[in-house]
């Protein structure tokens, strides 16, 4: 069943990275003028910045951060490497409790050198790993289902089915999965994934977007709601149906949106959130 319209902006969350040309400076101040109501923040904009004085900035425009992007990429077949994501993991979860992120979007990774199930087991591994850093700090982590498409080399676990199996297996209120329509929408499973998420409770995150026909590239050619074949508010209405009540996050990577005025992309945002998502 489809959600109804969203009415009001309540709930609607932009990515730092969709709007990519400003500072985190500019989009504070730009989303709350307008009254976006949720930013989850992307780590490349806070470079150079102090974190708690960024978190303080945020809240101070009205913003609520829904979470901050990215943490992950756990497998590589040399040990060496897996340390040095295990350390940049423990940095994003002390950035984000610097900043007052309740959450870390985990883009779990993968290794083409080694097999899929390798790379799952080391992703499985690692958030363990962490596990309770973050549980100290209070942070959830969110494990990020990517498209099968990225499976070489972005993210090893590529359907809801295998995130909610992962967050399953590592039972704890700290480990839930991050549903992003752009990577799910395909999966004639994702109904059913989407309810079980809801009966174990560990549904933290939606991201809303949609698939261009034609794509012109799988990376950087999102479109805006209701500019692809996405059912946007279909999702969103089995995500409603699990209990879900937390924001609706508009990432979106664009090259043809980045190249635009951002002030217009930001009123075409709201007016797709309010009027396809």
């Amino acid at each position: 069943m489809s959600a109804k319209q969203l009415t009001d902006l309540s709930q609607l969350c932009i990515h730092t990275i969709t709007t990519k040309p400003w500072s985190i400076e500019e989009a504070v101040q730009n989303f709350s003028k307008e009254g976006v109501k949720g930013i989850t923040v992307w780590r490349d904009a806070l470079t150079g910045r102090n974190m708690k004085q960024t978190g303080e900035l945020i809240r101070d425009n009205g913003l609520s951060i829904v979470s901050l992007c990215r943490g992950g990429f756990f497998p590589a077949k040399e040990v060496a490497k897996r340390k040095i994501a295990i350390d940049d993991n423990r940095k994003a979860i002390d950035e984000a409790a610097e900043l007052g992120a309740p959450m870390i979007v985990l883009v779990c990774g993968a290794d083409a050198n080694q097999s899929l199930e390798d790379s799952r087991k080391q992703i499985r591994d690692g958030i363990a790993e962490v596990l309770p850093q973050a549980k100290a700090a209070g942070i959830k982590l969110a494990i990020e289902p990517l498209h099968p498409m990225y499976a070489d080399t972005r993210s090893a676990i590529n359907t809801l089915a295998q995130a909610n199996d992962m967050a399953v297996e590592l039972n704890s209120p700290f480990v839930g999965v991050a549903a992003d329509v752009y990577h799910l929408w395909w999966d004639p499973a994702l109904e059913q994934e989407i309810k079980r998420c809801g009966e174990n409770n560990h549904l933290f995150a939606f991201h809303i977007c949609d698939w261009n026909v034609p794509t012109n590239d799988f990376l950087w050619d999102r479109g805006l709601m209701g500019e692809g074949c996405i059912p946007v508010r279909k999702i969103r209405g089995w995500v409603e149906e699990t209990g879900f009540d937390g924001f609706y996050e508009v990432e979106i990577f664009s090259t043809k949106f980045w190249e635009m005025d951002q002030s217009q992309f930001l009123n075409k945002i709201i007016t797709a959130y309010k009027e396809k998502s």
